[in-house]
């Protein structure tokens, strides 16, 4: 997992298409803004859960595993 700090108005890129702004931060609340291409779906994770079922979310350990080297 990467960890990154942002203030309000910087960005994250993703795969030079996907951006992902920091627009407010309110006490323990931040608010995001993503542009994303039409084709790939963006959902908060208890949105994507009730589309997918409940236990759909990959976990992060799980996509980890993933991404080790066999």
């Amino acid at each position: 997992m990467l960890v990154l700090s942002r203030k309000k108005n910087e960005s994250v890129i993703i795969n030079n298409d996907i951006i992902i702004t920091v627009i407010e931060i309110r006490g323990d609340k931040v608010r995001l803004g993503i542009v994303a291409p039409k084709d790939v779906p963006v959902h908060r994770e208890e949105v994507y859960e009730a589309i997918h079922g409940p236990g759909s979310v990959p976990s992060i350990a799980a996509k980890q595993q993933e991404d080790q080297p066999r």
